[in-house]
């Protein structure tokens, strides 16, 4: 029984979505520095207290 032939196309197919995956990278560090940015200085009051009350 003989192999069906691979051709350049289905190598094509194989590669997936690379725009759609960048644009979901780009989407979920944006979501992730505005989330940063409003709970930033919370955290940085939690780390301070937390380094106060170990000395």
């Amino acid at each position: 029984m003989a192999r069906p032939q691979r051709t350049g196309r289905r190598r094509r197919d194989e590669r997936g979505d690379v725009p759609g995956w960048v644009l979901v990278t780009i989407m979920t560090v944006s979501i992730g520095m505005a989330i940063w940015t409003m709970a930033e200085p919370r955290l940085v009051d939690m780390l301070e207290a937390a380094l106060r009350s170990v000395k």
